[in-house]
């Protein structure tokens, strides 16, 4: 078995490792945004889907001999495929600059395209491989149990998880991670060779692989194959649904993304590493109990505090999986369905994937798949105990489970089902696409004279508008006249001539407010829900139509849309450009590296000033833009401005020039905070290293 073992463990390590490794490659390429994560998660099903379904056809040849020519036939294939984009492309998986997506339309389809050309066919076969060498061990060793291989992968793919961003991430650059993958993966490619060899050695087995298919064996029911779908379905839902909640509802930190995953594969190992880890009535009484603990977190979100919050829906979560996958182990089939099992636990995981990314933001405008799929586990622990129906002085014990579980199950339901109808009241408006779900709040009903709208993006503010007519025009929020942009943008030496703005994110459009009659401000802005509602979609916001000056929106990621402009030789010459992305905790490190730096530079005039705002919860910018003012010889300022009951929210502001008479005006001069003797050092961010570990508060 320690040579299958070897194999499985490097497959499942392998796969695991390339998941978030070409998630951060190409997340720069659709906004940076926390739902790339999500819809890779379900390209990578998909195609973890088809891998188990070509094992289940291979295993299902007769004879050795084939199996062992047609997948050898793979393996060459994609090692001859390693080799010819190692000469073509940067790395063997680095996509090429031309499969950038041009427009922001259709992101999931782009997004898929752009995984299937870079890494579809590794993904693919490392995916096969744990079937496929369980349904070969089994054929070698017909008296062992195979399923002792899939703890085996499951723990290859939590090391390879967990040692991406604590090891790999910190230490290598992504073109050295690239290649570090590939040498990798064409180690596999001689493993999984040997494998094959080994099968096209066996003409003398195929006999005796014969007789033992003539073995007669119970054939799973439907039953049986509707639990082996349902029950991973659930799973994947929940942890795709967990992680969209903490991510955007909760605290939208990325690198929370990793701790449900892991949860969820840590539930796969144990539960298929023998009987000993799972037992019904232990994680039945948990789950009751986190359930409880989720529904008083919904009631009263402040009372627990962020890390308990997180903690209660990761706890929860792995209960949760504990239970599918624990019930999922039991059905567990005789090793000649064995692929047959695993192909049809892929699909389940896939619907559920498809379920949470696809459906759920069509169907619903605020994040409720967790309280369904919550709801759905209850009643397949409904459905699981009802099957058992036994008999004798055992029927009444089942009785009583079977109704406690049912009343509980429609217990919660009735209280996550008011939930979702009651939260769904409580915003003016809400939209959901693939960047996330939009809110439009009223602010203050009670007091007309600062009664206002405020939209937000999970837990983000994008900023608000005041409806007393004689305060519509007023900046509010992170981009009053005191913060750092206001001072920028009222003293720049230029102020009232026709300046040229320029700006990164649109949010309601809140700077539009300080336009002159003379002046140009230009938006960029990935998410089209965004836009329509800074134009005045609903009639909640007015600043774009209300703006003295000329407004102009580009609609696509602001730094690809940038490069494009600089290609096309039409550099804006802007006075004073405007990063305002970096407030939400799920940051779009692209915009903040030195080749970011490189293309802004391009387009602003001579003493132009780059303006960056930096107000995060969790994460420390300063250092970084600090050092990027240092590696371009810039002149930097930070400016804090503090939060009053009315229009203004604590915000912290990095002015950056090479003019160092701009920020050594009184009015700016006089409000900078000096640079700190303590300020952490962290490396120059480049598109080929950053770490998000160094720079948390």
């Amino acid at each position: 078995m320690a040579y299958y073992a070897i194999v499985v463990f490097l497959s499942a390590f392998l796969l695991f490792q390339v998941e978030p490794l070409i998630g951060k490659i190409v997340l720069p390429w659709f906004g940076g945004t926390s739902s790339v994560w999500s819809a890779s998660l379900l390209f990578f099903q998909v195609l973890l889907t088809s891998g188990y379904a070509y094992a289940y056809w291979l295993a299902g040849r007769p004879r050795w001999r084939k199996q062992g020519m047609v997948h050898g036939a793979l393996l060459l294939l994609s090692l001859f495929l390693l080799l010819l984009l190692a000469f073509s492309w940067d790395t063997p998986i680095t996509p090429p600059g031309i499969l950038r997506p041009t427009d922001p339309t259709r992101p999931i389809g782009r997004l898929f395209l752009v995984l299937l050309s870079s890494v579809g066919l590794p993904f693919f076969l490392l995916s096969t491989n744990s079937p496929l060498m369980q349904a070969w061990f089994s054929r070698d060793c017909p008296e062992c149990s195979p399923y002792p291989l899939y703890a085996v992968s499951n723990a290859g793919s939590l090391a390879g998880l967990l040692s991406y961003p604590f090891l790999i991430e910190p230490l290598l650059t992504l073109r050295t991670q690239a290649w570090a993958w590939s040498l990798g993966y064409l180690t596999f490619i001689l493993c999984a060779g040997a494998a094959v060899v080994r099968t096209l050695r066996r003409r003398a087995a195929d006999r005796a692989s014969a007789l033992e298919e003539m073995t007669p064996v119970s054939q799973p029911g439907p039953a049986v194959r509707l639990l082996w779908v349902a029950l991973p379905a659930v799973a994947s839902a929940l942890l795709l649904a967990t992680t969209s909640h903490i991510t955007q509802e909760v605290a939208p930190v990325p690198l929370l993304w990793v701790l449900p995953l892991a949860l969820y594969l840590l539930s796969f190992i144990l539960c298929f590493s023998g009987k000993r880890w799972y037992s019904r009535p232990v994680f039945v009484l948990g789950l009751a109990v986190g359930s409880a603990f989720f529904v008083w977190t919904l009631a009263r979100p402040p009372a627990l505090g962020l890390i308990a919050q997180v903690a209660v829906y990761c706890l929860l979560l792995w209960i949760a999986c504990m239970f599918c996958h624990g019930e999922l182990a039991r059905l567990q089939p005789h090793p000649r369905y064995l692929t047959a099992y695993y192909l049809l636990m892929s699909v389940g995981g896939a619907l559920g994937g498809i379920a949470v990314s696809l459906l759920a933001p069509l169907l619903f405008r605020g994040y409720w798949e967790l309280h369904l799929g919550l709801l759905a586990c209850w009643m397949l622990l409904w459905i699981v105990i009802a099957r058992e129906r036994p008999t004798g002085p055992a029927r009444l014990r089942w009785s009583f489970r079977l109704a406690a579980v049912g009343t509980l199950t429609a217990l919660l339901g009735s209280i996550l089902l008011t939930h979702i109808d009651e939260a769904s009241r409580i915003p003016r408006y809400a939209v959901r696409n693939f960047y996330g779900v939009l809110r439009v709040l009223e602010m203050r009903s009670q007091s007309p004279s600062v009664r206002g709208y405020q939209l937000t993006h999970g837990s983000t503010v994008h900023g608000f508008q005041l409806l007393d007519p004689g305060q519509q025009d007023l900046p509010t929020a992170y981009f009053t006249e005191r913060s750092g942009i206001g001072l920028a943008l009222r003293y720049y030496p230029r102020h009232g001539g026709g300046l040229r703005i320029g700006i990164l994110g649109l949010g309601i459009g809140v700077l539009a407010a300080y336009a002159q009659p003379e002046d140009t401000i230009r938006f960029y802005e990935i998410n089209p829900a965004v836009i329509a509602l800074a134009r005045g979609e609903g009639g909640f916001f007015s600043y774009l139509a209300r703006c003295r000056g000329r407004v102009e929106i580009v609609e696509g990621d602001a730094r690809i849309s940038l490069e494009r402009e600089l290609r096309e030789g039409q550099p804006q010459q802007y006075d004073i450009l405007v990063l305002d992305v970096f407030s939400g905790d799920a940051i779009p490190v692209h915009l903040l590296t030195r080749e970011a730096f490189q293309v802004y530079l391009q387009h602003l005039r001579p003493h132009g000033v780059l303006a960056l705002h930096i107000t995060n919860r969790y994460l420390d910018l300063r250092p970084v833009v600090w050092g990027l003012a240092d590696h371009f010889g810039l002149h930097a300022a930070l400016i804090e401005s503090q939060g009053d009951e009315e229009r203004a929210y604590h915000a912290t502001w990095m002015l950056l020039t090479d003019d160092p008479a701009f920020l050594q005006q009184p009015e700016i001069a006089s409000r900078a905070t000096p640079r700190p003797d303590d300020l952490r050092r962290v490396p120059l961010w480049t598109d080929d290293y950053s770490n998000l570990f160094r720079i948390l508060k």
